[in-house]
């Protein structure tokens, strides 16, 4: 009688502690469950612990911060003498994010098979006000030697992954949208008499984008009523504004995000957005939200155009398409279903899985 086939063992290596990050959470970390009931044993290996990541983002906390760079490191020199244990390897951004490419070198050397996961277009510089101890731990300088050697690397935009596809090796680059699980994004009725909220989720690395919309929504302010509620991990001060600041929890995630009739998703066109996957996008319209987004990047590739949504390129079409909005619930509904829709047919988890199962059955030979 055959022996029953053996698991195939994969060591995924991830700047960030599991279900913190959206960049992880929201693409490859949800399927980690599928991977094991489809034949994978997966062990995880993030470069910082859950106290460095508190602070990570933080002014300030210097020895913190050292204290857990340093611990990453020596995370990595036990993978490196380890991943010869495993069938493969699925590295997210990078290895380690001080030094050379040694480490990322070493691990494409050592590794029987690597899948590379790369978020954003890291190859260009983003400009913000990231605290220097964050922007250091980007690793952009090494993304290339990985794109380059990898097996197959998985792309956040269809723009990103034109770029790669003239770097790797192997000519082996996939575009996988990041996804939501559409049974936990519910909409839920909201108080008709209530004022209308206008809905931005980010975080501090990206307010510059809330900061672009200040002088069309001081604008609309004037004739419209609502409220813009912002939900991240800072303080946000907008005096001419009906504002409310919620602190962004894994938690109330949701509840929160129900709490929003028209999301927003500005963005200023620079190359560094074309590596954007449109995320947000794809969590206002799970939640059957109409969403008003910059016209560009990958967000032209999600929403139609006064089918499930609007895009908007001058102020003063910023401040049409949220007046337009503010006065017909009608038309908020019909493109919040629409969007709903989308959603489900092209960005839901049952729908994305089966693209990263692909990919690694390619590369682990399953």
């Amino acid at each position: 009688m055959p022996s029953a086939k053996k698991n195939k063992r994969i060591l995924v290596i991830c700047p960030y502690p599991e279900g913190v990050a959206a960049g992880q959470r929201l693409k490859y970390e949800q399927y980690i469950d599928q991977w094991r009931e489809n034949g994978y044993d997966v062990t995880i290996s993030p470069f910082m612990d859950m106290k460095m990541w508190s602070k990570l983002y933080e002014k300030g906390n210097f020895f913190t911060k050292a204290i857990g760079t340093l611990k990453g490191q020596l995370r990595r020199i036990r993978d490196l003498f380890r991943i010869r244990n495993y069938d493969g390897v699925y590295l997210f951004m990078w290895v380690t994010p001080l030094g050379t490419a040694f480490f990322e070198r070493m691990v494409l050397w050592l590794a029987k098979g690597l899948v590379y996961d790369v978020e954003d277009n890291i190859f260009v510089e983003k400009s913000n006000d990231l605290n220097k101890f964050a922007k250091l731990l980007k690793g952009a300088g090494k993304t290339k030697v990985l794109v380059a050697g990898a097996d197959h690397v998985i792309t956040s935009s269809p723009f990103l992954n034109d770029y790669c596809l003239g770097i790797n090796e192997k000519k082996q680059c996939t575009f996988v949208s990041s996804s939501v699980n559409g049974q936990r994004y519910v909409k839920a009725d909201r108080d008709t008499n209530e004022v209308l909220v206008i809905g931005w989720t980010g975080t501090f690395t990206s307010v510059r984008f809330l900061d672009m919309l200040r002088p069309a929504l001081k604008k609309l302010a004037v004739n419209r009523k609502f409220k813009l509620l912002v939900i991240g991990n800072f303080d946000y001060d907008f005096p001419e504004m009906n504002l409310e600041v919620i602190r962004w929890t894994k938690e109330k995630e949701i509840e929160d995000l129900q709490k929003i009739d028209i999301g927003v998703y500005p963005l200023p066109e620079e190359d560094w957005v074309l590596g954007k996957s449109g995320l947000k996008v794809i969590q206002y319209m799970a939640m059957s939200l109409p969403t008003v987004s910059t016209n560009y990047g990958t967000a032209m590739e999600i929403i139609d155009h006064g089918q499930n949504g609007f895009l908007a390129n001058t102020e003063s079409e910023w401040i049409e398409r949220m007046t337009e909005l503010i006065d017909d619930a009608a038309l908020r509904s019909r493109l919040g279903v629409n969007a709903r829709k989308t959603v489900d047919s092209r960005y839901s988890t049952d729908v994305i899985g089966h693209q990263y199962l692909s990919v690694l059955n390619q590369v682990f030979e399953k």
